[in-house]
């Protein structure tokens, strides 16, 4: 007779994203292995599990718990006590308890599994094309969720009962479709409905193929997604491509496509091992590809770009129509300029009806929306432009126990930031403040924030801009309540704390911040910024030198304007009698009115930006003169300079660094003089652009070697939106390699100012 060793009980308690994600049956499965006697259950805090049995076995259950767990958890810590044991018979998953103040990190929204997949194209499945095909290793998760634990009840799912079959495989802990809370079929489940632009049903005895055909056909369709409405048509379709366009008021800024396949996508486009990776992960984001000149997909797509975003099907959905279809689609999001996305049927109808022809719709409520990610692979890092879909609500995670804060976040691409324990939630991109509709998005996501992860929070952090909505919400909330502690942060500052966070660093750095705009603390504009930082404060160490920006917004919009300022300021009052192309575009009355504002101040306000630097670069060699969404001319400059990189080497252009009273400030008098020498000689815009990002590494490489022979500094932290030229960034960060700087870049949330509220949130701690 085989011994019996002696019995041990162990209590364990499980933390992460352990629940929706098959964790219990896997732990159901593994006590069974190992002849163990117990139980598991969710909590509003972690998975709770207790086994009973040999000490061994034990000890092997523990080992693949934490080691062979299901695809989508992610366990961050697990914890164990030992205990006498008691009289358990068998193991069981027991009914989830809710804890009142307890919360866990909750699972993003996942790509459709190849199981699942597999089922959807298999006629002799019950899930046949069933466009809502779904189990505990896919589908909707943070989309549905209105509160936590995980359960049915407490998502938009629970409108639909199962029927026999479904309810057999949602309580079978060996099946994976066990507690998948999404789990439908053709017979229970939501289904689709074809609607015309004015929202009534249209009659098909086929939704996806009749839905195919008119796309086929040039037609525009709204189609309800995971976290709301894309806009669809044929990218191969010029014509529908630029209607599309016009409809949707986005003349120029470049749309994303979805192809069936990873075949498809390198018929259009260059594709790494790691983009390849990235393009086919469960987070199915939107990467952004080398564009091949043979492609069919129509220039209308991403005019004068050279890259082209990218994304597989994510959902049932897409994979059903994309295969059917047999051509790349354009998908946008529902919406019009910068307004929130779609997420409704009846507010789709009302706002995207002059914009669709056609509604592909479903009877599955969207709790949160919840754009597509936006992606990049550089230096063999994988980096975000926009963090949604697939990647929040999951947490950055913190070196230090946090207080409950709030990081209200920046104007434009906004995000907010809640703290608490070990974690920052960063919320979906919000986008751009500008208008009421996307602050009460902004607020409707903070209620749903705050209930998941049960924050209230007791400091709220805000920009120092104080005409920026997010600012004017922290500080009305300020004067509702007085209990909470308000902390305004520099905008810079918060671009290179987000980047140490990023990278789990919290020793002082040399902060590199360079973008568009961004208040300072003596009231004028930064954008070209050397700082020493940590999470208690900065210090300003060198900056671009001050130029003014005549008519001030109006020079955003109108690059010509920054750049015509420039030549003024550095070059004097004969700069602009020069016969320079990009002059000859504008009015004489114009030019004399930027000349008064120079000369005045009058309207021109001063700045230090880098990216205004690149706008008046793009503008002075007729690159783009004016632009139609943010980063446009910084964008086509970058575009340039690919066509003469190889060329022109490592040359670049003279600048000076100037020390005033310890700060190094740059001067880029020497800088615009030899460009237009450039421009008189004839030579290329490519080579001109090629050699300004050249110029632009260099500065960068000189000023941190300047700061650390002052301050003995070795870390470089890279942020803010320039950091988005991928050309810049694969030349800085080898010249501060070769100078011995461990140089730290974005991974986990956007380098531009959608990560501006984890940094805000992360001063705010420290303050």
């Amino acid at each position: 007779m085989a011994k019996v060793g002696i019995l041990e009980l162990a209590r364990i308690s499980a933390r992460g994203v352990v629940q929706g994600v098959g964790f219990r049956p896997f732990v159901y499965q593994l006590a069974s292995k190992y002849n163990l006697k117990g139980w598991v259950c969710n909590t509003s805090e972690d998975v709770r599990i207790e086994v009973q049995g040999e000490s061994k076995d034990i000890k092997s259950f523990l080992s693949e718990l934490q080691n062979n767990t299901p695809p989508l958890a992610h366990i961050e810590s697990i914890s164990v006590t030992y205990h006498p044991p008691v009289e358990y018979t068998i193991f069981e998953i027991r009914h989830s308890i809710a804890e009142e103040g307890k919360y866990q990190p909750v699972s993003p929204d996942i790509a459709t599994c190849q199981a699942c997949l597999r089922e959807i194209f298999s006629p002799e499945d019950r899930r046949y094309h069933y466009p809502f095909t779904n189990c505990t290793n896919c589908g909707p998760r943070f989309t549905i969720i209105e509160d936590v634990p995980y359960d049915r009840p407490k998502t938009t799912m629970r409108s639909f009962i199962m029927c026999p079959d479904c309810q057999a495989e949602y309580d079978n802990p060996l099946d994976r479709r066990f507690h998948a809370q999404p789990n439908a079929c053709p017979k229970c489940g939501p289904r689709l409905e074809m609607l015309n632009d004015r929202g009534n049903h249209v009659e098909t005895s086929d939704v996806i193929a009749a839905a195919s055909q008119l796309l086929k056909d040039g037609k525009i369709m709204a189609i309800k997604g995971l976290g709301g409405f894309l806009l669809a048509c044929d990218a191969t379709n010029e014509k529908a491509v630029k209607v599309l366009r016009r409809r949707k008021r986005r003349p120029f800024k470049p749309l994303a496509i979805m192809v069936a396949d990873m075949e498809e996508a390198r018929r259009h486009c260059l594709v790494s091992e790691a983009e390849e990776k990235l393009l086919t992960s469960a987070q199915s984001p939107i990467v952004l590809l080398q564009w091949k000149q043979e492609s069919t997909v129509c220039q209308a797509v991403a005019p004068n770009l050279k890259y082209l975003g990218v994304m597989l099907p994510y959902t049932p959905l897409h994979h059903l129509l994309l295969t059917e279809i047999g051509l790349p689609l354009v998908m946008t999001s529902g919406n019009i300029s910068e307004e929130p996305i779609a997420k409704d049927n009846d507010e789709a109808i009302r706002r995207l009806s002059g914009i669709a022809d056609y509604f592909l719709v479903h009877n599955r409520d969207i709790y949160a929306r919840y754009d597509d990610s936006v992606t990049f692979i550089e230096l063999g890092t994988a980096q975000l432009t926009r963090r949604a879909r697939s990647y929040a609500p999951y947490p950055t995670h913190l070196n230090f126990k946090a207080k409950q804060v709030l990081g209200c976040g920046a104007e434009e691409k906004n995000t907010f930031c809640l703290t608490k324990d070990n974690y920052a939630f960063i919320s979906q991109h919000i986008g751009d403040m500008e208008n009421l509709e996307t602050l009460e998005h902004f607020e409707n996501t903070l209620s749903l924030y705050k209930r998941l992860f049960r924050i209230e929070p007791e400091t709220i952090a805000y920009d120092l801009h104080p005409e920026y909505l997010s600012t004017k919400y922290a500080q009305e909330l300020g004067s509702q309540f007085s209990h909470l502690k308000l902390v305004p942060v520099q905008h810079h500052h918060a671009h290179i704390v987000s980047c140490m966070a990023d990278n789990e660093v919290d020793s002082p750095v040399i902060g590199v911040a360079l973008d568009g705009t961004g208040y300072g603390s003596d009231g004028r504009i930064w954008g070209g910024e050397f700082l020493v930082a940590d999470y208690k404060g900065f210090q300003r160490m060198g900056h671009l030198e001050y130029l003014p920006l005549p008519g001030g917004a109006a020079a955003i919009k109108k690059p010509y304007r920054t750049a015509a300022g420039y030549l003024l300021k550095l070059l004097g009052g004969n700069s602009l009698n020069h016969k320079l192309a990009f002059l000859k575009q504008i009015d004489a009355v114009e030019i004399e009115l930027i000349n008064r504002q120079i000369q005045t101040g009058l309207n021109s306000p001063f700045c230090s930006s880098m990216g205004r630097l690149f706008d008046a670069v793009s503008a002075l060699i007729g690159i783009r003169t004016e632009i139609d969404y943010e980063g446009q001319a910084a964008i086509e400059l970058e575009m340039a300079a690919y066509n003469a990189f190889d060329k022109v080497g490592d040359k670049g252009y003279p600048y000076s660094i100037i020390d005033n009273d310890g700060v190094s400030i740059i001067h880029l008098k020497e800088l615009f003089s030899s460009i237009v020498e450039d421009l008189y000689r004839g030579v290329s815009k490519a080579t001109i652009s090629a050699r300004f990002h050249n110029t632009v590494a260099q500065m960068i490489c000189e000023m941190c070697q300047l700061i650390a022979n002052r301050t003995g500094i070795n870390q470089v932290a890279l942020s803010g939106g320039v950091f988005q030229n991928r050309l810049l960034l694969r030349e800085v960060v080898p010249l501060l390699e070769a100078a011995d700087f461990a140089v730290l870049i974005h991974k986990q949330v956007p380098c531009n100012d959608g990560g501006i509220s984890l940094g805000q949130a992360i001063i705010a701690n420290f303050s």
